[in-house]
């Protein structure tokens, strides 16, 4: 079975939204515009690059990524790798960044059930949530920003359901307030 790791830019208060500088959100640009860069405390998304076999995403983030990642260096081994979108809305892939189109979280489940390493959800807040949700979440990669930002899409739902135990594996903590939390989903 293959591993699912939902990877996340989350402040303390955690909320997802708009790390990057994505337009319509109040706080956007929040991982750069209020906290001092620290190189190290982003060696787990090379790692990341490096043991991720594939990418999935949600109908929003990839349509957000497909125009720019295809483009960029730094993500040579993610523009390499298969990408799975989950939409019951999206009509067909980008020619830009191909990707094969997931209809439902049964497909996610079977997906997982494929041979292979380990699965990646960038981004897609909602996809996160719904993924959690119905236990699928093996593991959470977290850089965790020392900011609270109020409103705003969160990693995790309100969903009223049975706790989930995580047993937390590697943790580090850099100067400028950034925490890198990675927890196993106790299964």
């Amino acid at each position: 079975m293959r591993t699912l790791i939902v990877t996340a830019f989350v402040s303390l208060d955690g909320v997802m939204e708009g790390p990057g500088g994505e337009p319509g959100y109040r706080n956007s640009g929040w991982t750069f515009k209020d906290v001092e860069f620290d190189e190290a405390a982003y060696e787990i998304k090379g790692r990341e690059q490096e043991e991720t076999t594939a990418l999935l995403l949600g109908r929003k983030s990839y349509e957000a990524f497909a125009p720019v990642w295809p483009t960029m260096e730094e993500f040579a081994e993610y523009n390499a790798m298969p990408r799975y979108v989950v939409s019951t809305k999206l009509e067909g892939d980008d020619d830009r960044w191909p990707a094969t189109i997931l209809r439902s979280l049964d497909d996610v489940a079977a997906l997982k059930e494929t041979e292979g390493g380990p699965i990646a959800v960038h981004g897609s807040a909602t996809l996160g949530r719904s993924l959690a949700d119905a236990g699928l979440v093996d593991r959470y990669h977290l850089l965790v920003f020392p900011l609270l930002l109020g409103a705003g899409k969160r990693l995790w739902s309100d969903a009223d359901k049975d706790t989930t135990k995580l047993q937390l594996v590697e943790h580090e903590a850099y100067g400028n307030g950034i925490q890198k939390q990675v927890f196993d989903v106790v299964k």
